[in-house]
């Protein structure tokens, strides 16, 4: 978005494109980034008063950090829980949908992405951690359709924690839905493979990138920020991710944003091939990811306390030899949230449900856990406890 900025409100991270109002005849040599105060005093020397800025690439520096905002936790009920999984399974078909217009070369239908899009939004805004929770019940043989979901609710999630405009959130959000798109183009024995691929193979799969991009500029209607946010998902700051190996500064906050959420996704969703790490483990790559210069280092310490230590939904082995539920997250003692406890891990069978306040107890979080490891599912997990109330 551009937006016209005066001398005094510019600040390190601006991506400033051209002069709007000067005394002299100063000149940019090109459009780039405000890398240090010195540039802006260089700029008050040179009489300038104005200049317009493009937002969606303005980088947030150590000095110019986000204002969270930290959504109210309420414990997750049946009646959120079910309209949230009517919004994935509506955002499902329409992906499915996606998929097949762009295999038979048709233009992809915008409008229905925008309005499940702002259905989702809707959702997270009023109760975020209930369409956060339906990411930990998804079906493992169907990742391709649900992982574009999933990273479009990661970064809505992200956004507003971040306290984006939400006209932002909304392109971020359609730009997330469709940035797997040109995974259609890739043979089904790559995209599928259980094993790594060989370097060949990962090369085919890397065009997915080129083809996401191309369908997307085809596409009636679509913003230039969706746009942008889908063709950085794989970049990285050091300059080795692809398609065009951007690097750094010439990487905006939102492309970040998403390579972190995409990244994220993956880690965690179990497929048919591959189980998902817990999110403590896929939180430990993030950060191992940062210190290899490879995502935002803030930004990852943002998303991590975005989704929470142990998110609403997510599984957690106790002290006591017990498996709970996540119920609802506590602010101010993250590792200690409300839990239903459900499971003995000693005797391998289910116990009656109890409510456990674990910042007013002696029990505590021993790891996170997945479903998968003790034979359970964890969508009867989910289902079973909001049935008990």
């Amino acid at each position: 978005m551009l937006i016209e900025k005066k001398i005094s409100e510019l600040t390190v991270g601006h991506y400033v494109v051209k002069i709007i109002s000067q005394a002299d005849n100063f000149s940019l040599t090109a459009a780039g980034h405000i890398k240090s105060k010195a540039v802006i005093k260089h700029l008050k020397r040179k009489n300038v008063y104005c200049v317009l800025i493009d937002d969606s690439k303005t980088i947030i520096t150590s000095s110019k950090k986000p204002e969270p905002i930290l959504a109210k936790s309420s414990p997750i009920n049946l009646k959120e829980l079910k309209q949230a999984q009517e919004i994935f399974n509506q955002s499902k078909l329409i992906q499915q949908k996606l998929f097949n217009d762009a295999l038979s070369g048709s233009s992809l239908d915008l409008s229905s992405v925008v309005e499940v899009t702002n259905k989702s939004i809707d959702a997270i805004f009023n109760s975020p951690d209930s369409l956060a929770c339906m990411l930990n019940i998804r079906e493992k043989d169907e990742y391709l359709l649900e992982h574009s979901v999933a990273v479009s609710v990661y970064i809505t999630l992200f956004a507003r924690y971040l306290g984006l405009a939400r006209d932002i959130i909304e392109q971020l959000s359609v730009g997330a839905f469709l940035h797997d798109i040109g995974k259609i183009k890739i043979p089904n024995e790559i995209l599928n493979k259980p094993g790594k691929l060989t370097d060949d193979e990962f090369t085919i799969m890397k065009t997915h990138a080129n083809h996401s991009i191309d369908i997307i500029k085809e596409t009636p209607g679509v913003s230039a920020l969706s746009l942008e946010v889908a063709a950085l998902h794989h970049e990285k700051l050091d300059g080795k991710g692809y398609p065009f190996q951007v690097s750094g500064a010439d990487i905006s906050q939102y492309g970040r944003m998403i390579a972190i959420c995409d990244i994220f996704d993956a880690l965690t969703a179990t497929r048919v091939y591959k189980e998902g790490f817990a999110h403590g483990k896929a939180f430990a790559i993030l950060r191992e990811l940062a210190k290899k210069d490879q995502l935002d280092c803030d930004l990852v310490d943002h998303f991590i306390k975005c989704v929470g230590v142990f998110p609403v939904g997510s599984l957690v082995q106790l002290s006591s030899n017990k498996l709970a539920l996540v119920k609802c997250r506590n602010d101010k003692d993250p590792t200690n949230p409300q839990v239903h406890s459900f499971y003995s891990v000693k005797l391998n069978h289910f116990l009656n449900k109890q409510e456990i306040d674990l910042s007013a107890c002696d029990d505590f979080i021993v790891k996170g856990v997945r479903a998968e490891e003790f034979d359970l599912d964890m969508q009867q997990i989910i289902e079973m406890l909001l049935m008990e109330g």
